[in-house]
This record gives structure tokens, sequence and C-alpha cells, in this order.
């Protein structure tokens, strides 16, 4: 009903159409054209007309029709197929429109009958008197009328619409029967094109058939040839496929054993290292709490050596004061004391230091002989020189001369007590000892290693020579060799090394690294025995990424003779494979030693490290503190202490007080400490000796902690441990040389009897061995007894040990075992219980009393109050504690407010005792409360289609974790998580998502109520209105799948409108709150779109009638955002700008040295910059090379996103289109309705490579009929091969794809090949999609058709060169300008010059009539050449430019008939078309003017125009008709006399002439004059190169008769110019042939 039914007039038919030109390749076969009827005739032909072509002869040819008509003939035929369209649709239309028109006359007669049966009803019940049924039976009865009128406006409209309609039906067969005549002709047309087509189809047949017979024998041919290679193939290929089994399972069994055994190793050797690092961390476990001892005992010490330093400056003091009383020198004094005592500190540790090294010096001897012995056993004894001394003889030497005057070797004591032996020298006198000790064991350490050097004999006499080789038997050469016996090596070692490693890459990656691995990656033999053998396995395996090779290169100096390495070279090993090297240790000194294994693998050496470790002790206790307890007076309590040996060397140890010491002084204790430590570490303890002495001679004004606090600072931490010595030994020896040192200051403390070791206190412990020492408690007074105790060892390595023993002695009857009473953190009004234990002593029962302290008796509770407890028994007291919320004020002093503890004391009071029992109440005191932030909460207006969420914050203010739960929620609440319950941990604030989801339309006012655990409720109260739109939404969310980048998903939805009625009784209507209803009717609604989303909606704003939907389309294409493009692409140009002006001045410093410095500077300030000038005003644009290329690297970098947007659709009633203007709708800010858009977007699979990743093919202008082909790579970047598939380009449109491709590897690039070839001038563009499953690229293809314009400057199409003298030339020249964009091929075609069709041979012209004369070639050269010639023949033009061309006319003979055709071809097609055109004569002057009395085409036999005579007399015989025509149409009104002119001219020639100007006259005037003619002038000049006109007019005479010239007589008086037959019309005269002077 709301189509158009109006007819469109005949112009819009016609005009409307394009022109279409009929294909000439197709059409112009002579068969198709002499069948095709003229379309000029068939415009002009009625229905009954025929065609005029019938009537002509059968050997004549018809002519095609002319391009008019065959425009014309296209747009008929438009006509008509548009004409048959609109009838279609004009005659749906009207079937349909009758339709309705049927539809709304039933309906109009079914409300009529619903109005009278209502009318009948209203009747009825007015007359039962029913005023309610009356109301309601009017307002139906109105309803009705309502809805008939309606029916009768549409009836009418209907109406008029259908007489509309059949009018232009009648219009539309009127202009058919107008075009039945044209109809007829383009079926004759269409038949007769058949005809054609088949027959050429035929033919076409044919020499298919011809062609696929050759190209079947050529492929059974390359078929059998392919049969014959494939089979050769297959054999070898047969036979290559066995061999690689054959090799595969071979190598895969290998393979096996190979990996087997390799997982063996990696199994025992992972159980190794697990073992290991267990066993390292129980060391630093143990380690860590001796650190910790040692720290607690030298603070001890430090105490104690600050005690005993103020009692020796006491003593110091009192002796001074003795000296000053007595009169003497008090400073003299204490001087010369100092210096005694260090004196005798010094002889002590000097002798004691000469005991160790004869000690040493023997224990080597022996050992010495005792391996003489064993090699003397294997190998004979080679002969000593007479008189020589053995070494064991100087040996013995050197230890008498350097033990002469002491006594015998006396063994050390370590167990005796030797304090009382010596006076106890000053901590100043103990350090400068030590000091002194140390550096004599650093030289005794040299001479010990000069002395074990390995026995050579002869070598060692003072009188020794060496044998010196004779002067006459040695050449003579210089010290050190020639300079070329020492470049001879290094050369070829530099070759050797060069010619065995190389560089070695794989891939394009270079390998660097270790070539092989080794398993294990250190070599370590632990606690050996000299003398032993021990073995070792170690795994190589290949790291490298190719085949290498490896060779064993050997060990390091020191270890040649302990270490021996077997390797049996495997030869080439993959990467990954492994070979094993046996490393076999057999040690003969008992030294710690260290050295590598050296390989040479392809890629360079390597090395695996090789270490042998002594046995070592190894000693640590499991407890540093040993706490007794609480013990009655008499009691007997026993503990037990391990000592533990980790080493695999045994000692002999002792248990003894800290205040025993078997050591003689202190400087024998300084002096086997210095035993643990290296040359190094001997510097380092010197250093903390003195520094502890000089705290101790300054007044020992530092703490105790002084020395821990100074070694955390990092006094300590300057020393590194040296290779091989972990860092961890150095710390514990630190630490314990500290102790030690400090307990060489400490007085010896009374003896204790409380604490007695058991019977165990000494002994032997072997290696990985522990022994479990008793230690008993007796206390005998009462009191905190401490005491402590020491472990001592004859290894001289193996520091001192120290624990402590600490007990407390009581003698009260009643006792509390537990003193504190922890109830740990309790909340505030909830009751917290525990059971306290009284124990007695007594033998006799005892009368208790429990007090609580007055501040927390509201609080504390302890039941019974008052108890007896039996004798040697316990009694249990319940202790209640209820803290109320009043606890901070009533406590006081006992509360800590900000801390929150409770320390209160309790109080048990014994009867006949003075001292009561006290015992501490602790407890942390916490609030129970929850706090719901905010308190209420307000949802607004929601919609009864979406949930509105809020957060609300849940916060736990107590000190334990509690339990809650909201409960009782009504169903259109829900919170999460966990649906609203949960725990919340101490102090912790939990965010809470409260969603609201209305159920109807109303206001919300409830409360939600949380519950903790210990049921205390905590409300939020919530408020809401509740609004039921009257549009909604057929989804509510939309999830689109995962799109690529500048990829579009689309979804759909609708937009539905379901309210039809108001009545709230029968279903909920759409309101807001519980206001009105909304009214029925047409309802709008609006997306609203945040700017610069990926987002289209469409349409976005419409209308819904009630009952019915809208579709709306959401479209998603994700895209990357336009700044991180641009800053991409600023980047990529700002790098190129550096490395650009990087390079220039480069190249400034190469050239001028000079300026180095200038342009560093300026290299410098570019780099400052940031982005340079250029750069920053640059803006680029969209389509910019730049923004393609970064745009390209961020798709192809992307990692994909995820986003969720949420679109608000307001509502409003009312139809958009009822607005006035630009007015708004009043759309309600609460009948709101939401979209939830999911939108994943990914990286797309097919990516472009070329043209730096541009989707935007640009092909240009191109010119009309050419072909320009782009090519795009595209590239699969997905992991997952992919089919392709592509969308329709336009069939008839410019654009093509011409490689295809239906299936995409992964990883791997195509490049398509894509044609742009316009028909028209145009601008194109097509998109280009490549459909994949995983997304699609839009190709987007651009392209200008450009058309060949040019403008030629001739006017018309003739160009006329005028007469030349015969075998002269004379030139002409024109332009031809280019006016389009593009340039331009073009060439010079002549038709004389161009081969001829069957078509081209026409009639001659004398046997053909004048209108059939087409000939454009007239009369050519005899001598073959062409009388025309154009320069130039070819070239381009370039856009705008003008070329010009120039045209040489050359006859060799007389005639004016010189004619041909010039044809201007640009891009394959003929644009201009000139005739050219000239005369030659063989005299300067000729006659132009009159009839020809002669043909164009010469006669077959020529005169020659050598012979002057003949030349003369062809002249003679040229004469010229001037024909003309008298008219008189009244025979009393005289008529103006005929006219006509002849020109004569002179040529301008090259031959030589004395006259500038030729004469010319006529014979025979008077007889011509006589007859009526006038000739103006007769006679006169012309000069050369002009032409001058002859005017001839001609009135009949008065005796001139017509009747005469009808009876064929001739005129009378003939004049003698040799005037041919008499005039064959009125008028005709000869005039005679004019003479030239």
């Amino acid at each position: 009903m709301e189509e158009d039914a109006s007819l469109l007039p005949e112009e819009t038919l016609s005009d409307g159409a394009p022109l279409v030109e009929d294909e000439p390749d197709e059409l112009e076969e002579p068969e198709f054209v002499g069948e095709s009827p003229s379309m000029e005739a068939a415009g002009r032909a009625g229905p009954g007309s025929s065609s005029p072509g019938k009537g002509q002869g059968a050997g004549r040819r018809r002519r095609r029709p002319a391009a008019p008509d065959r425009v014309r003939a296209a747009q008929w035929r438009q006509d008509l197929s548009r004409l048959d369209k609109l009838q279609e649709e004009k005659v749906l239309f009207i079937q349909r429109t009758r339709g309705e028109l049927r539809a709304s006359r039933q309906r109009m007669d079914l409300v009529a009958k619903q109005q009278e049966s209502v009318a009948a009803e209203v009747a009825a019940e007015r007359e039962a008197n029913n005023m309610a049924a009356v109301g309601r039976l009017e307002a139906a009865s109105r309803r009705l009328r309502l809805e008939l009128e309606k029916e009768r406006d549409l009836q009418s409209r209907v109406t008029a619409v259908l007489q509309e309609s059949e009018r232009a039906m009648w219009h539309m067969e009127i202009r058919e029967g107008q075009l039945e005549g044209v109809r007829k002709s383009a079926q004759e047309e269409a038949v007769a094109a058949k005809r054609f087509l088949q027959k050429r189809a035929a033919e076409q047949l044919r020499k298919e058939a011809e062609a696929a017979g050759k190209v079947e024998r050529n492929r059974l041919l390359r078929v059998r040839k392919s049969t014959h290679l494939q089979k050769e193939l297959g054999l070898r290929h047969q036979k290559l496929m066995e061999d690689a089994q054959r090799s595969r399972r071979q190598a895969v069994r290998f393979l096996k054993a190979s990996l087997g055994r390799v997982r063996e190793r990696e199994w025992k050797a992972e159980l190794e290292s697990r073992q290991h690092m267990q066993r390292r961390m129980d060391a630093v476990l143990a380690l860590k709490n001796s650190i910790t001892a040692n720290r607690e005992t030298l603070r001890k010490f430090q105490a104690w050596g600050q005690a005993r330093a103020e009692l020796a400056e006491q003593r110091a003091q009192a002796e001074k004061e003795a000296v000053l009383a007595q009169g003497g020198d008090a400073f003299r004094h204490l001087c010369h004391q100092r210096r005694q005592q260090e004196l005798e500190a010094q002889n002590h540790a000097f002798e004691e230091q000469q005991k160790l090294r004869k000690h040493e010096i023997v224990s080597r001897i022996l050992k010495e002989e005792a391996e003489e012995e064993s090699r003397k056993k294997q190998r004979p004894v080679p002969p000593r020189a007479v008189g020589r001394p053995s070494l064991r003889d100087k040996t013995w030497g050197y230890v008498a001369d350097l033990c002469e005057g002491s006594s015998a070797v006396e063994p050390p004591c370590y167990l005796q007590d030797n304090s009382l032996a010596a006076p106890r020298p000053s901590p100043l006198v103990q350090a400068i000892s030590s000091e002194s000790v140390q550096g004599d064991q650093g030289s005794s350490g040299w001479e010990a290693e000069t002395l074990a050097m390995p026995e050579i004999p002869g070598l060692w006499t003072e009188g020794y020579e060496p044998y010196q080789v004779p002067k006459e038997d040695a050449d003579w050469k210089p010290v050190g060799g020639t300079k070329m016996d020492k470049d001879i090596p290094e050369r070829t070692a530099q070759r050797l090394r060069s010619g065995v490693t190389h560089r070695q890459v794989a891939s394009g990656r270079e390998f660097k690294g270790h070539p092989f691995n080794s398993k294990p990656k250190l070599i370590h033999f632990k606690d050996f025995d000299v003398g032993k053998v021990y073995k070792k396995k170690v795994t190589l395996i290949n790291a490298t990424y190719t085949v290498t090779r490896c060779k064993l290169l050997g060990v390091e100096e020191p270890l040649r003779d302990f270490v021996h390495v077997d390797f049996d070279p495997p030869g080439p090993m993959s990467a990954g494979m492994s070979c094993e090297v046996l490393v076999t240790f057999k040690p003969m000194i008992n030294k710690d030693l260290e050295g590598s294994v050296s390989f040479l693998a392809q890629t360079g050496r390597f090395s695996v490290p090789l270490k042998c470790s002594t046995k070592k002790c190894s000693l640590s206790l499991d407890k540093e503190v040993i706490d007794f307890g609480s013990h009655g007076v008499g009691e007997t309590a026993s503990r037990t202490i391990t000592l533990t040996n980790a080493g695999g060397l045994g000692t002999r140890f002792r248990f003894l007080l800290a205040s025993e010491s078997c050591e003689v002084d202190g400087s024998q204790s300084a002096m086997k400490i210095s035993s643990l430590f290296t040359y190094d570490d001997k510097t380092f303890y010197d250093k903390i000796i003195s520094s502890f002495s000089e705290q101790q001679m300054e007044g020992n004004e530092s703490s105790p902690t002084d020395v821990t606090s100074q070694k955390e600072s990092g006094k300590l931490d300057n020393v590194e441990p040296e290779e091989g010595r972990p860092a961890e030994s150095v710390g514990v020896a630190m630490t314990t040389a500290v102790a030690m040192t400090t307990a060489m200051t400490l007085p010896p403390n009374e003896e204790h009897t409380e604490f007695s070791l058991g019977e165990i206190t000494e002994g032997e412990i072997g290696p990985f061995s522990s022994i479990k020492v008793p230690i008993t408690f007796t206390p005998m007074v009462p009191g905190m007894v401490h005491t402590r105790f020491k472990v001592t060892f004859r290894n001289q390595q193996c520091p001192t040990l120290y624990f402590n023993v600490v007990g407390v002695a009581v003698d009260v009857p009643v006792w509390v075992p537990k003193a504190s009473v922890d109830l740990k953190i309790c909340m505030y009004d909830r009751l917290y219980q525990d059971s306290v234990l009284v124990h007695t002593r007594s033998k006799a029962a005892l009368r208790l009393k429990f007090e609580v302290c007055k501040e927390l008796r509201g609080h504390v509770e302890l039941l019974p109050e008052t108890g007896y407890i039996q004798a040697l028994s316990s009694y249990s007291v319940q202790l209640k504690f209820l803290p109320r919320q009043s606890l901070p004020e009533d406590a006081g002093k006992y509360f800590d407010k900000e801390t929150r503890v409770l320390e209160a004391p309790m109080t048990i009071r014994v009867a006949d005792q003075i001292k009561p029992v006290e015992f501490t109440l602790h407890a942390i005191v916490t609030t129970s409360d929850l706090e719901l932030s905010p308190s209420g909460v307000d949802f607004g207006y929601c919609s009864i289609y979406e949930a509105v969420r809020t957060q609300v914050s849940l916060c736990n203010h107590s000190l334990l974790p509690q339990e809650f739960g909201f409960i009782g929620l009504p169903k259109f609440v829900d919170i999460q998580p966990n649906d609203g319950f949960g725990t919340i941990l101490p102090l912790e604030a939990l965010q809470l998502d409260v969603i609201f989801q209305p159920t109807k339309a109303k206001e919300y006012n409830f409360e939600l109520v949380c519950k903790s655990e210990i049921n205390r409720c905590f409300k939020l109260t919530c408020r809401a209105v509740g609004v039921h739109p009257p549009l909604e939404l057929s989804h509510y969310q939309i999830r689109f799948a995962a799109t690529s980048l500048y990829d579009t998903s689309v979804a759909t939805l609708y937009v539905v409108n379901s309210h039809l009625s108001t009545n709230s009784l029968t279903h909920a209507v759409p309101r807001v709150g519980s206001g009105d209803a909304s009214p029925v009717g047409p309802t709008s609604f609006e997306f609203l779109l945040p700017p610069d989303l990926p987002i289209t909606i469409s349409p976005s704003v419409g209308t819904v009638l009630p009952g019915k939907r809208c579709l709306v389309q959401v479209a998603f294409r994700p895209e990357l955002p336009s700044k991180l493009i641009h800053q991409e692409a600023f980047q990529a140009l700002t790098k190129e700008a550096e490395v650009k002006s990087s390079g220039k001045d480069t190249a400034t410093q190469r050239k001028d040295p000079r300026r180095q410095s200038l342009s560093t500077l300026r290299l410098q300030n570019q780099a400052s910059t940031s982005q340079p000038p250029d750069l920053q005003k640059q803006d680029l644009k969209s389509s910019s090379q730049e923004h393609q290329a970064a745009r390209a690297t961020l798709t192809r970098s992307f990692q994909g996103k995820f986003d969720k947007f949420v679109v608000p659709c307001v509502i409003a009633s009312g139809d958009t289109k009822d607005r006035k203007g630009t007015e708004p709708l009043s759309f309600s800010p609460h009948n709101t309705l939401y979209l939830e858009l999911w939108c994943p977007a990914v990286a797309p699979s097919i990516v472009v490579t070329s043209d730096r990743g541009r989707t935007v093919s640009n092909f240009g202008d191109v010119a009309v009929g050419h072909r320009s082909i782009k090519k795009v790579s595209i590239q699969n970047i997905s992991a997952e091969d992919l089919d392709v598939k592509y969308s329709v380009l336009n069939p008839n449109g410019p654009f093509v794809l011409m490689n295809p491709i239906s299936r995409l590897p992964s990883g791997e690039t195509h490049v398509l090949e894509l044609s742009f070839s316009p028909n028209e001038s145009i601008l194109a563009q097509e998109t280009l999609d490549i459909i994949t499953r995983r997304g699609s690229l839009s190709l987007t293809l651009t392209g200008t058709g450009v058309a060949s314009m040019t403008t030629c400057s001739i006017e018309g199409d003739v160009l006329n060169m005028g007469y030349v003298i015969a075998r002269e030339s004379v030139s002409s020249g024109f332009k031809l300008q280019n006016n389009s964009a593009l340039p331009i091929k073009f060439s010079m075609q002549l038709d004389s010059l161009s081969p001829r069709s069957e078509k081209q041979h026409p009639l001659p012209w004398f046997l053909a009539s004048r209108t059939q004369r087409t000939e454009v070639v007239g009369t050519q050269n005899h001598s073959g050449q062409s009388v025309f010639s154009v320069v130039p023949i070819e070239g381009i033009m370039d856009p705008g430019r003008e070329q010009d061309f120039t045209v040489t006319f050359s006859p060799d003979h007389e005639s004016r008939y010189f004619s041909d055709r010039l044809q201007i071809v640009l891009e394959k097609k003929i644009s201009h078309q000139i005739f050219l055109k000239g005369a030659a004569r063989e005299h300067m002057m000729f006659v132009e003017g009159g009839d020809p009395l002669d043909v164009p085409v010469e006669s077959l036999t020529v005169i020659p125009t050598s012979d002057p005579e003949r030349r003369e007399e062809a002249e003679e015989l040229k004469p010229i008709l001037v024909t003309l025509d008298y008219v008189q149409l009244d025979a009393d009104t005289p008529a103006p006399p005929a006219t006509r002119e002849l020109r004569v001219g002179c040529i301008r020639t090259t031959q030589l002439s004395p006259k500038k100007t030729v004469e010319f006259s006529l014979d025979s005037i008077a007889s011509l004059q006589h007859k009526g003619f006038t000739i103006e002038p007769s006679k006169g000049y012309v000069e050369r190169g002009q032409t001058k006109t002859i005017s001839i007019s001609w009135v009949p005479p008065i005796d001139f008769d017509v009747r005469a010239l009808d009876s064929g007589q001739g005129a009378p008086g003939e004049p003698k110019t040799g005037q041919e037959d008499g005039p064959t019309s009125p008028g005709e005269g000869a005039a005679g042939r004019p003479r030239w002077g």
C-alpha cells in the first residue's frame, strides 16, 4: 500500500538507459549483417511495415547500421525490459490491493454485525436496568464505531490507490503497443544471432576437438614417460625406505638402552643430590644453633671479662697505692711488671710452638720412612753417593739443632689443669702472645712444606754439582733459544687451536657456553685415606645443537701424581647423547687437593672441577641450654645431651666445667684456635684479638653485645671466603674464635654441686656417630642455679663446645606448675574457662583461699573460693573469665588499651604461710563487632528486566576470624560471593555484591540481616523502585565470538512492544513504581552508544507499534586505538630519522675528521630530544604508509583483548515521525533498558605481509581498456591450517582475483594476483573478503579508469595540402593535445599503407554510383611510394602535453585526386580520422572550380612525364566545364543572374624563374558575351603562392530558346575553345582554356 503507483514517464525509460555499443568482433560477419534488419528502419516502421532491405539485389552486401541507430535500438530494448518488469510488479500490486479491499469490506461487514448485536444487547440490558453492562456495551459500541470509520477511510484510500494503479496499467499497455515493432525486430535479430552463434560454435567445437585430440596424444605420451619414471623412483624409494627402517630399528634399540642407562644414572644422581642437600640442611641448622649459642656465650663472657677487668683494675690500683705508700714509682713498677709478663708469655708460647714443631717433624719423618720402605719393596733402591748424608740424617740433625738444650719430647697434656703453673697474664699480654704465636705458625707451615718435598738423592747435598754436557758435544745457541725456535711452537699451537675449535651455528643460532654438561658437576672425593684407590664415573652430555666430538686434555699439574682419567673418545656425538669418564684417585699425601679435568671439544675447551677432601671432625651438640625448670630442694632431675660427630675422623672428647682448663695459659688456647685457619684467616683472627684487647684496655666501656653488633654491622663482612672454602665455615670459625678468645679472660667460677655429669664424661667418638651424656640436677639451696659446661677435644682443629644448664630450686610447699594462664584471644560478653592445678609437697593438709584483684572481680571468678589440698597431692580450681564492655575502664593498669592485652595477677593464700602463691592471667580481649558500610543502600530505579549490583563493605573489628551469613533474603535479592556466607579474617574488610532484581513495578523497602557465629545481628537497610518499561529486548546479553582485528561480527536482537492494554487486573502493565501505567501506542527507543566504541547498532533509533517488534543488528568490529598506532608510527619515524642522521654524521666524520667532535655533540643533542621537530609537526593520516605499517606491526603482535560494554537504551512514548523538526522526544531516564556486550578480540589468523601490511590496494589511474595487476601477499600466522574462501566480486566490475587458493597452511605465505581493467572512465572501489573459520580479512580495492581524451588542432576532418608542382613536396603540421591524466601511446596509420580486407575492396568509382562511393584512398604515386607521409609515426604523449605532427605531400605526377586517410590510434583504439587531399600540376598555374569532366581514377595508360611534347598535348586536352543554373519562377519578375567562380592560382615552387608573377587570360570572350556570359576579369596577374577569383555569370539572352535545349540542339554561336557536347541543362556553357603569359 505504501508503494508508488505512478508510472515512469517515457523520457525516463529512454534517456536513463546507458549507451551500450554492439560488439563488432562477433556481429560484423557478412552472414549476420545480411540478415539483420536495419535498426533505423525498425524504429520508423510500424507494426505492419516490412524491412526495405529485402528489395535489393542478392549480390549486394548491406551496410551495418549506424551508431545512433544501434544506440536507439539498445535504448528501446531496455525500455521493453523495464516496461515488462513494471507491468509484472503493477499486476502483483493490483492483486494485493484488491485483496486488501476485499478484506476491508469483510471487516466492515463483521463490524456492522457486531454493532447490531451490541445494540441489541444494550437494549436488553437497559430494559433489565443493568447500567454497568450498559456502560460497558456503549464503550464497546463506540470502539466498534471508531473501527468502522477507520475501515471506511482505509477502503477509500485503497480504492484510490487501485484506480491509480489501473490507470498506470493502461498507460503501460499503450506504450507496449507502440513498441511492438521493436519487440518483433529484436526477436528476429536474436534468432539471427542465435543461428550465427550456433554455426560459429560448431566451427569452434571442430577446432577444439582437433586440439583436444592432439593434447590427448601428448598426454598419453607424457603418461607413459611418467609411469616409467615412477616405477624407477618407486623401486628406488622402496629400497631407501627399507634401509631407513632397518637403521631406525637399530637406532631405536640403541637409544632405548642408552636412555635406560641415562635414566638410571640420573635417578642415582638425584638420590645422591637429595641426600647431600639433606645433609647440608642439617649442617646449616646445626650451624645456626651453634651461632646462636656462641652469641649468648659471648655476651656472658664479655660480662665476666668486664667484671674480671674491674677486679684487675682494683688490684692494680691497690698495688699502685701500696707502691706509692712505700715511696716508689708506681708507673715504672707497673710497666716493668707488664713487660715481665709479656716476656714470660712469649717464652712460654715459643716453647710450646717448638714442641709442636718437633712433634710435626717427627710424625712426617716417620711417615716418609714408611712410604720409603713401601717404595723400596716395589722397586729397587737406586745407588747412593758414597759419603753423602741421607735426608733422614739431615732431618734428625736439624731437629737436634732446633731442640738443643731442651728436655725430651713430652706429649701435650690437654687433660691436666696447669692454670697454677704460671701466673695468669693480663688480657693485653694474651693478645700479644697470640699474635706472636700466629706469626710463628705461618713460618713453620712454610718449613713443613719444604720438608715434605719428595726425596731425590744427591740434590740436597751442599757440594753436589750437576752433570754438565761437554762443550764439544753441544751446539751453541743463545739463551732461551733463537727467535725462530720461539715462534715455531707458538705458530704451531695457534694452527692447532684454530683447526680444532670452530664456531657452531645451527638454524641461524650460534652456540655459546659449555659444550658438555657433566654429572656430577663436581668430582668430589671425600674422607679419603692415603694409599687407597677411589673411582668415580662422570657422565658428559652433549649440550650443543649438532654433532660434536670430545677429547681429553688431562688434569692440572698438582693432581697428575694422584689422579688418573680413563676416557675412550666415542667419536661424533649427537646433541643430547652422553659418554662416560672414569676418574681414579690414589692419594699419597693427607692433604686437600683441588683442580680440574680438562677436555677439548669442537667449540672450545671446557673442564670439570675436581676436589679431594681429607677426613675431618664435625662435632656439634643437640642443645645449647638445658632448662630443668622448678624443682624442690632435695629432689633429683636428670636430662641428657647428645654429642654428634658428622665428620669422617674420630677424636677423643671430655666434658668439663667452663671454669676448668687444661691449657697452661691463654696463649696455648690462642695457638690451638689459630690452627683452624689458613694464613689469611690468621691475619683476620689477629685483628679480632687486637680489637678485643683494645676494648678491654680502654676501660671496658662498651656493652657485652658490642662485638656481636660490630660483626653484624659489617666489619667482619669485609673478609671474603677463599675459593674452595664455604662461607659457613668461615662464620663458624670466626664465632668460635671470638668465643674462645673471650673465654681466655674469664676467671674460674666456684664449683657448683647442684649440677653433675653422668658416668660418661670422656672417651672416644668415632666418625659418623653420636654419644649421649646424662646431666643430673640436685637442688640444695633455694634459688636459681646457672652453670656453664664445655666439651674439649684432642684434635686441635676441633673447637671447644659450650652449653648452659639452668634450674630453679624452690622450698614453698605449695606451688603452681603453670605460673601463667594464657586464655589467648577472648571476645567481650563471652565466657571462657580454664582449670588451674595446685601442687603441694607438704605432708599435711593445707587450707587454700583463692583471691582475684578487686579491679577484675566483676569479670574474673575462681571457683571454689576456699578449699583444702591433701598431703602430697594436687588441687584443681576453676577459672571463669567473662569480659564485659566496661573491662578497659575497670581493669585500669592491668589492661593495655592499645594492644588489648590483659595481665592480671591471681593470688592463692595458704594457711600458716606468709608468702602467697601467685600466678598471672593473660588474655587478649577483642570485640565481636561486624560493620556494614554503608549502612543503607538505595538502588534507585531498576527495570524488571535487569539487575542492579552495588558493593557493600563488611569489616571485622575483631582479632578473631568470624563466620557470617545473610539469612532470610527475599527472592529479588542475591548476595555474592558464596550466597552471602563465609568467614572473615581478623581486621579484614570484605567486598560483597548485593544484587537487586525486582519482579514487578513497585516501591521496595526492606532490610538485610547479617548474623555472626555468636548469633549477633547486623542490619542493612535497602530501598528501590521497580520499573516495568513499555519495551523489552529479546536478549539482554550478547556474547560475540572471538573476532579478529578489523573483522566484523554481527548479532541480532528484537525490541518488542508487548503493551496492548492498560488493564492491570489481567496482567502487569508498564509503569514506574506505583505511578500511572504507560499509554498504549507507538513507543520509540534509542541506543546511546558511548564515543570511541567498536560497536555499531542499526537502527539505533526507532519506533515499535503495539504488538510488534523491531529487528536490531549489533556489529562488533575491533580496531587498534588510533593513539597507539600514532605512537608506534612516530617511534618508527624517530628511529629512521636517528639512523639517517647518524649515517650522515658518520660520512661527515670520514670526510672531515676535524669535525668529529661537532658531529658527536650533534648526535647527543638529537638523542636528548624526544622527537625531531619535523616529526612533531607531521600529522599522520590513516592512509599514510607509516600509519599502515604501524598498524600492521601492532596487528601481528596483538595478544588478544576482552571487553565488556553496557549500552543503555532509553524509551519514550510516541513516534519519531511525529516530532516537529529537530525537537527530541521526551525520553524517560527511568524507563531505560541495558544491553550487555561481551566482546573478545583476537589477533587475525591471516595478515597482509606486502606493502607494509596495508589492506588497501590502490591501482591508481589506469587507461580504459588496459589492465593493471597488483600482488598482495597474505600469511597464515595461526597455529593451524585454514580453509580459505572469498567473497564474490562484481562480475561486471573491473576487479578480478586471478589465483585464488582453497587452503593456506600454517605459517605459509601466498601471493594473490588482483587485476583491474576498467571499461569506462569511472572511480571503482570494491571489497574482497578472505574468509576463514577463524575470521576474515578485508582487502579494499580501489582504482580509477581514465579515458584517453585528446584534442586535435585541425578543424573538421580534412587536411587539404593544396596544389604542388609534380615531383616536389610540401609539408603541413597539426597538433594533438593529451587532456587526460595518463600518458597515452599513439601511432599513425595511413589507409594506403594498411592491408585491406575484403570489405575494403568495393566497386571502382566509375562502376559505382555517386551515393555508393566511399573510397578514401585516391590517386597514388607511380613509383610505389606513398604520396603522403607523417612524422612521427608512433610515440607517447605525456599528460597535459602537446605533440606536433608533420604531414608531407610528395606527388610524382600530375593529378587532382591525390587523397588518403590518416587514422590516429590511441591505446589500440582509433581516436581521430583525418582525410588528406592534394593536387599536383606540371605547371605553376592551376584553375579550380567548375564541374569535373573526368573520373578520380586514372587510366591504366600512363603518359610519360619526361616527354615535354606529350605533356603539352595532354595539357591541351583538359577543358573546364562550368554549369550555371538560371531559375526564374515568375515570368514577370526578372531573376538574378546565375553566378559561379573560378580560382586561378600560382604554385610556390623551388624552381628558378625570373618572373615573380604570372599573367593569365581567357580566349573567345566576345562569343561568350554574345551568349549571355559575363567573365570578370578576363585576364590578370597572380603572384606565387596566391590565387585570384574569376567570376562567371550568365543571363539568358532574348533569343534563348529553351525548347531547343529540350530537343537536344546545341546553342548557337559555339566558341572556338574546343567545347564538348552541348549543354545538358539550361544555362550550360563552356569556357575556353585560359592562356598563361
